[in-house]
């Protein structure tokens, strides 16, 4: 622990250019796909290609993560992750790609993240104290507040001036430069328990025991799935928003994804510095209540309030950090380190597949509702399912103990 300030920057070096070129990748791709169809239902499609292997192999993925030495896990992960943009690239290169195309290599990509995202997460209590979790889990925000600024700004020019394939070239790159950051920091795996003789279902049995035990944090992670929910539509449907209602171009698309970058890493870099004493569960809440109210709003506005819109757009991404961020930090030391890869994939699967389902209604009911009517539905929810969760007694308790003792 002593030098976990210096892994973590190695890690962190090689994590921007990955994420950077992902979300450089990944706006590039749905500003094509927005460009070319216009199409709500295509983007919805689209979205939950990208999301469908991950909720069907998340839960087995996070018992392999256990198993396995997490950072290999890792760089396996993401050059499997690289090998699908690569493939991307030279499609385009070719002109033989089609939607379905993306379809499927989306879809893949996915499976590199099922398996990335629980062994980045579950590693990090092995390498920093646990006072610091929820300032890493901000600096880890501020990051991917940096990309998300970035990947629009950049992936927009980058398309106009290239093509997609130098732009899925980058994403390539990104990764070897993540995987070259891992090999030179020692990431520590958990004392395994016995489970050589144990088969996959009873490693995933006894991670949902585990869960299932921690009632507060059980119904937390119940909210998180139902906000997911309904906030998966309103992502799926940000850009359309700013081209049909406000009649934007692809230049003001860019700038609404860069402005909630924008105010993601004022709010990660606010979390980092300041390391709020205020319990994880009521700045949770807090955040989501603000969040769904701002999503309403921006549903409200007339065609001329693009100025507002963006507004609001700040808003939501300073308000992310303070529900993502203790949200990781409340699970890392809500459970032991040998269940946390189980715990962190299951959570990651379970919540999935709402948010597929709710991307699936969005794509056929969006036309008819109205996508301002979607984010004023959503939003309104949202703030709903923030007060019902802490109107549950186990929820309202939790950390009240270890809070208590530190003051």
């Amino acid at each position: 622990m002593n030098n976990w300030k210096k892994k973590f920057i190695i890690i962190w070096s090689g994590q921007l250019f990955s994420i950077l070129s992902s979300s450089i990748a990944q706006f590039s791709i749905v500003l094509w796909i927005s460009l070319k169809t216009g199409s709500a239902e295509v983007l919805s499609f689209a979205m939950i290609a990208a999301l469908l292997p991950q909720a069907l192999l998340g839960a087995f993925a996070g018992v392999y993560v256990d198993r396995w030495n997490r950072k290999w896990t890792m760089i396996g992960a993401d050059s499997f992750v690289a090998l699908c943009s690569g493939i991307i690239a030279l499609l385009f290169y070719l002109d033989t790609i089609e939607l379905w195309h993306i379809y499927v290599l989306l879809a893949l990509r996915s499976i590199g993240g099922a398996f990335h995202s629980p062994a980045m997460k579950s590693s990090v209590p092995l390498l920093a104290p646990e006072k610091e979790l929820t300032r890493i889990a901000g600096i880890n925000q501020a990051i991917q507040s940096i990309c998300n600024i970035g990947g629009p700004a950049l992936g927009a020019v980058l398309l106009l001036a290239f093509d997609m394939s130098v732009v899925m070239l980058l994403d390539v790159v990104g990764a070897i430069i993540a995987c070259t950051a891992l090999l030179f920091v020692y990431i520590p795996n958990p004392k395994k328990e016995n489970i050589s003789a144990k088969s996959v279902l009873n490693d995933m049995r006894d991670g949902f025991r585990v869960i299932m035990q921690n009632r507060g944090v059980s119904w937390v992670m119940v909210t998180e799935i139902l906000i997911t929910f309904f906030v998966m539509p309103v992502v799926a449907l940000m850009p359309l928003m700013t081209l049909h209602t406000f009649s934007g171009t692809a230049y003001q698309i860019s700038l609404i994804e860069t402005l909630f970058g924008a105010g993601m890493l004022g709010g990660g870099a606010l979390l980092g510095i300041w390391n709020p004493k205020i319990r994880k569960i009521l700045m949770i809440a807090f955040s989501y209540a603000i969040l769904g109210l701002a999503l309403a709003l921006c549903g409200m506005l007339p065609s001329t309030g693009y100025v507002l819109f963006a507004i609001l757009t700040v808003m939501q991404g300073l308000i992310v950090p303070f529900l993502s961020g203790p949200f990781t930090s409340l699970l890392q030391t809500q459970f032991k380190p040998i269940y946390l890869g189980r715990v962190f994939s299951l959570f990651d699967s379970i919540s999935l597949f709402p948010s597929i389902f709710g991307l699936f209604v969005t794509s056929f009911v969006a036309d008819a509702l109205g996508i301002g009517n979607i984010f004023i539905y959503c939003g309104f929810a949202i703030v709903l399912t923030a007060i019902l969760m802490m109107c549950i007694p186990s929820v309202r308790n939790l950390e009240k103990e270890d809070y208590s003792s530190s003051l």
